[in-house]
């Protein structure tokens, strides 16, 4: 007999051990989420502080296990008003799972767990192992018939599930895409068009070309390859950070070293005397002059904030005590005002280029083609060249413009309607001109990278191939240490197997258990923590121009990275690596062996699904990390107003390209080993359930999802196709095992459930092709019978038209008017303002109205408006939501706190003869030199952002 077959499994001893192990955990985790969440609110239901009052949750119960019952009568459904379509579609997700898994649950152990294990043995299987599809004997093989009706009628019940979805999804989408809080903002009506040719590289030409469609073209945004401008907008904002925290730690110097020279003072009989020995005056009987000398004489210069320079100006960072030492305020105010200067200059430089693009220079200036040097900036001479299918062309000449247009627009249209029939209208009559795959809709300025609108379309497939290849590359590489994970996961029968790793068996038999059972799944949940960072970069390098497909790319990479390094890798490193030995010395044997020990690996998911369904839920109600980053952040980085406002109340937000990823990767092992393993089902039902009431809970109560990211939904139909994948893995692996499987006569013992599986299969690629054919063209774009049927009558005209600020009423527009606005467009903005008075529209509301914006001015005495220079008067009045920020935004406040003594009026007034903008709205410091805030941010308090109302304190 040989060793694989005498040695004894440890399954059901790795199970258990995993799950008493999973379970305390998870057991005490949520004891401590039971006891701390009252007193640790702003963690453990921050909505009900949110800056915004339309997005404030009420608390969860102050009964100690109140939040149970909460959370259980959350409505899910409100999920949609409360975080968006992602949010809500992703916990539809997860109840569709679990109304699915409820009856393969129950259906499978009756059926399959007897079929496996009632009269039947295999050698060497015991414990869980005789629950497999590989404990039946080679006498009793009829018994795969029950295995094969339970496929066909499971995956019938999954079609019927995913049809019944994709209904609900499409009904849900396209009345997001016409409700009047979405269809009234710029995103809905707005399109980023990228591979235009230098002939439509102007705001007439566009108009022109767009106006034919519905309502015609209300505006249009050229992009340009603005040079070093974003660099220096960057660089002003890290002098921004560093004066504001230089000005803050000066302040809390100040008054730390006055109340120590008023402690010393106090000791004395004569107070008055002692304060004008020391040189200070006291402040309650001359407040002025305490501002004039405190300031100055409470900090010595020697103890006032400095830093060392970069010993070269091409260095990212300094290196400790080499490097010319500075006064880090007076070089940070140095640098602010400079940049100021720089950009203000460049800006007036922009504001001419884009004057040349209009409709006047159109006229009588030829431009033939756009061969943009990208992100590298470099003047290409003017010489012809041959593109592949394009032909010879000479290349463009725009020598006269320092900040050209780099072949991108964005289009705000007047009816919505008319933006989704742009993005998916034939443009341009020659190949990469203006495609589909080049134009985007549901555009926001927030959503946007600026950097990758720069690349020509060329570029952009180079990138796209070298995207891919690293991330091939990466999941091939990343199998070696994944199948290392794979084999500990089976390490007793590779000790019994290879007589070299005996010794790991003597080891004490918990300690083994534990690395079989909850080490592996660990070290695997560790190795796939690195890969979704290098693979988000990877995307972006791609050259997408949004956020949110940035992100819904690296949903479709690491997917693919999860299914062939988290299932199959790992699959056949457990299942095969101990049976190597016995298949090279009898290979006759190798289909039958295969049969028999390949569902063996399931122990290893059964333990990986423990691990995410108890462990992983039950920290996710804890959030011990976020719990103790908070009072580390509050306690170490909470130094100014901004860093306290940005721990205290910016939301937490979902990184949807690895969360969807993850719930589809257990769906897949899942359905893997549903009816090979079915103890899985019922392991996977409880893990799913706790998943539905995690995420209601986290969307309703933690979460506050950005709207400019939110894409309606648009992951949810990815993951129906990952629910193919289980399906394909499920039905290829039963195939394959059928058609393996050899009765005592060592003859094919399983034909025709092999044959079965076959048409399965086929059948399944069939139900896959009608789904996607008949629901993909309803994704993305809204219907014409939606545009113009009753839904959209009954939303009412001025719905189709976003409004602008200060911009012409819609309508067809006619050649005056069009030369008359390109005129007027040519001129960048130098101040932001957004649609409806401040930003676009955003369906905050739990009735899905429109966030109410502020339009009350800032407080003349605690927020200095932006500095009215000569560019910023000229482009008062223009939208300027889709132009770079380099390009238009002014220079951020400079955020200080009020402190008892007044000091900061005599930094104000410092800042102030820079002209440096500042503000002390709604931030305080103490006596003791601990800051806090009672508003929001200066800037989006400006712009209308939010409320300008006094936050909710956090009594935590």
């Amino acid at each position: 007999m040989s060793d694989i077959d005498s040695s004894t499994t440890a399954s059901t001893k790795t199970f258990v051990v995993a799950l008493v192990l999973n379970g305390a955990i998870a057991g005490a985790e949520i004891a401590a989420f039971t006891f701390v969440r009252r007193y640790f609110r702003p963690i453990y239901e921050p909505r009900s502080f949110s800056v915004l009052e339309s997005k404030r949750q009420q608390p969860l119960s102050p009964q100690l296990l109140g939040w149970f019952t909460s959370v259980f009568n959350a409505d899910y459904r409100k999920i949609k008003d409360i975080n968006g379509l992602d949010c809500y579609f992703f916990v539809r997700f997860l109840r569709m799972m679990v109304r699915i898994m409820l009856p393969i649950w129950l259906i499978s152990w009756l059926v399959l767990l007897p079929l496996a294990s009632v009269k039947t043995e295999v050698a060497a299987h015991t414990g869980l192992d005789k629950f497999i599809f590989g404990n039946i004997a080679d006498t009793v093989q009829s018994r795969y018939a029950g295995h094969l009706l339970l496929t066909w009628i499971f995956t019938i019940w999954i079609w019927w599930n995913i049809k019944h979805e994709m209904v609900h999804y499409v009904r849900v989408r396209q009345d997001y895409l016409v409700s009047p809080a979405h269809s009234s903002t710029a995103q809905a009506c707005t399109v980023l068009v990228t591979g235009i040719p230098p002939k439509y590289l102007s705001e007439s030409a566009l108009t022109s070309l767009f106006g034919q469609l519905p309502g015609g073209v209300r505006k249009v945004w050229i992009n340009r390859d603005l040079g070093d401008m974003p660099e220096l907008y960057e660089r002003r904002l890290m002098a921004c950070n560093m004066l504001e925290s230089a000005e803050t730690s000066f302040l809390q110097t100040a008054i730390k070293r006055y109340n120590k020279q008023q402690k010393k003072a106090t000791g004395t009989e004569n107070k008055e005397k002692s304060s004008e020995d020391a040189g200070v005056t006291n402040p309650k009987s001359d407040a002025e002059a305490a501002r004039t000398t405190l300031i100055e004489e409470l900090v010595p210069r020697e103890k006032r904030p400095s830093h060392r320079l970069p010993l070269f100006s091409w260095m990212p960072f300094s290196i400790p005590f080499v490097g010319k030492k500075v006064d880090t305020i007076e070089w940070a105010r140095d640098q602010v005002y400079e940049l100021n200067t720089h950009l203000k200059q460049k800006r007036e430089i922009l504001a001419s280029d884009i004057a040349k693009t209009t409709a006047a220079e159109a006229q009588t200036t030829n431009r033939t083609l756009n061969i943009g040097a990208g992100k590298l900036n470099i003047a290409i001479p003017a010489v012809s060249v041959t593109l592949p299918l394009v032909g010879t062309r000479p290349v463009v000449d725009f020598s006269d413009q320092t900040y050209p247009p780099a072949n991108g627009a964005f289009i705000l249209f007047n009816k919505q309607i008319a933006a989704h029939m742009a993005a998916q209208t034939l443009t341009h009559h020659e190949p990469y001109r203006m495609s589909d795959s080049l134009k985007y809709v549901e555009v926001a300025p927030d959503d946007v990278i600026w950097d990758n609108l720069v690349l020509n379309g060329y570029e952009r497939r180079v990138r796209s191939a070298i995207s891919w290849a690293a991330t091939i590359g990466i999941i091939i590489v990343w199998a070696i240490p994944v199948a290392f994970v794979g084999f500990i996961s089976n390490i007793h029968a590779l000790c019994t197997t290879y007589h070299w790793l005996a010794w790991v068996c003597k080891a004490p038999g918990i300690i083994v258990e534990f690395v079989q059972g909850f080490a592996s799944t660990v070290l695997l949940a560790v190795l796939f923590m690195l890969v979704p960072i290098v693979m988000r970069m990877l995307a972006r390098f791609e050259g997408i121009p949004q956020k949110r497909d940035v992100e819904l790319s690296l949903m479709d990479r690491f997917f693919l990275f999860q299914v062939v390094n988290g299932f199959l890798v790992v699959t056949f490193s457990s299942g095969i690596i101990a049976t190597l030995p016995f298949l090279t010395n009898h290979p006759t044997s190798i289909p039958s062996r295969l049969a028999q020990n390949l569902p063996k690996s399931s122990t290893f998911f059964l333990t990986f699904i423990l691990l995410q369904g108890l462990s992983g839920v039950a920290g996710g109600f804890l959030q011990i990390v976020p719990l103790v980053m908070y009072y580390v952040k509050i306690t170490l980085l909470g130094s100014t107003p901004r860093s306290v406002y940005g721990i205290k109340y910016e939301p937490r937000i979902s990184e949807w390209g690895t969360l969807f990823p993850t719930m589809t990767q257990l769906v897949v092992i899942t359905f893997g080993y549903s009816i090979i393993s079915p103890i899985i089902n019922g392991i996977a039902f409880v893990a799913f359930l706790l998943f539905y009431f995690l995420h209601k809970y986290l969307f309703t109560w933690v979460n506050d999802e950005h709207n400019s990211n939110d894409t309606g939904g648009l992951f949810f139909p990815k993951a129906i196709q990952h629910i193919f994948v289980g399906l394909y893995v499920q039905q290829l692996c039963l195939c394959a095992l059928f058609f393996l499987a050899q009765n005592d006569k060592k003859s094919p013992s399983a034909v025709p459930e092999g044959a079965l599986m076959v048409v399965l299969i086929i059948f399944t690629a069939f139900f896959q092709n009608i789904i996607r054919n008949s629901y993909s063209p309803l994704i993305k774009y809204l219907p014409l019978t939606l545009a113009s049927g009753p839904l959209n009558d009954a939303v009412g005209a001025e719905q189709d038209v976003p409004t602008t600020t200060d911009v012409k009423q819609p309508g067809p527009l006619s050649p005056d008017d069009t030369k008359d606005v390109d005129q007027d467009d040519a001129i960048a903005s130098g101040s932001y303002l957004p649609f409806s008075g401040g930003g676009s529209p955003r369906p905050d509301d739990a009735d899905g109205s429109p966030l109410k914006r502020a339009a009350s001015p800032p407080s003349k005495n605690e927020t200095h408006a932006p500095s009215n220079s000569p560019f910023a008067k000229a482009m008062e009045g223009e939208p300027t939501d889709f132009t770079h920020p380099a390009a238009v935004e002014e220079q951020r406040f400079i955020w200080l706190p009020r402190d008892q003594l007044g000091l900061v009026h005599e930094i104000e007034r410092d800042l102030d003869t820079q002209g440096i903008l500042h503000s002390t709205e709604g931030a305080v410091m103490d006596g003791k030199g601990h800051v806090d805030v009672t508003t929001a941010i200066p800037e989006d308090v400006q712009r209308g952002l939010v409320e300008r109302t006094r936050l909710p304190p956090q009594d935590a």
